[in-house]
């Protein structure tokens, strides 16, 4: 079944074509890699696809409905989460409201109800507390459950990210270089979660720049050079492709 399709995507930012007539289906329950050189387009397309960016011109289906240019929160509620390059994590927070934060939308009960603390919403907040201790354990940062964000290292933090995202129990979810900044073995910890979100029956789509990583988790990989989608297929296809070859090491190799 397919789970999203974008289909003649572009957006232009005064005379650059950031992104110029992208199509591609990404089938649920995969792990679907978008790649390509520096400046080749690709967070422009996961901004594109989330909501942050109105496309210039082309569609996004999501479960069968056209969500181009939809607004970040309404493409959550309807089962699209993501994570950032850059970490956004609230540091005055603890660890475990970090991963609360991603349950708002299906949790918030109203601004009279959380000045009166009626019942119903305590206990809402004792069952997401519940959740994201156990997403916490899910990802790997189970032991930082008492810790304040600001006392985690940098590698815990891409994982609590994550859980963040899982809290608001998505269909698909996007994660935009979540191996950036990683050592071999914190590395090795994002490729097992990848695989463990999966599992788990969420669709997985990333943007990285780590090919081992890429070519061990992607069920189907797209490549994208100057916002021009340049090949896509299986890891082997990708791999062994001479225009892939060219694109990152030079038309001479």
């Amino acid at each position: 079944m397919t789970m999203l399709a974008v289909n003649n995507l572009s957006k232009t930012f005064g005379g650059v074509k950031a992104v110029q007539g992208v199509s591609f289906v990404i089938k649920e329950g995969t792990i679907h890699s978008v790649i390509g050189p520096n400046g080749a387009g690709k967070t422009t397309l996961f901004n594109l696809i989330t909501g942050v960016y109105e496309p210039t011109e082309g569609e996004i289906v999501f479960n069968g409905e056209n969500v181009a240019g939809r607004a970040p929160n309404e493409l959550a509620r309807r089962g699209m989460s993501r994570t950032f390059q850059n970490l956004q994590i609230c540091m005055n927070m603890s660890a475990i409201e970090n991963v609360m934060v991603g349950a708002h939308l299906r949790l918030n009960q109203g601004m009279f109800a959380g000045m009166l603390r009626l019942p119903g919403l305590r206990r809402a907040d004792v069952a997401c507390r519940h959740e994201a201790a156990e997403l916490m354990r899910f990802v790997g940062v189970g032991k930082y459950l008492a810790s304040h964000a600001s006392q985690m290292p940098y590698g815990a933090l891409k994982r609590l990210e994550i859980a963040r995202a899982l809290a608001a129990k998505p269909k698909v979810l996007l994660l935009d270089e979540p191996a950036a900044g990683l050592n071999h073995t914190e590395t090795a910890e994002i490729d097992a979660l990848i695989q463990k979100v999966a599992e788990s029956g969420v669709t997985v789509v990333l943007v990285e720049h780590d090919m081992k990583l890429v070519m061990n988790l992607s069920d189907h990989i797209l490549v994208l050079d100057y916002g021009k989608k340049l090949a896509e297929g299986t890891a082997q296809e990708v791999r062994a492709n001479p225009d892939v070859i060219a694109a990152y090491l030079g038309a001479s190799a």
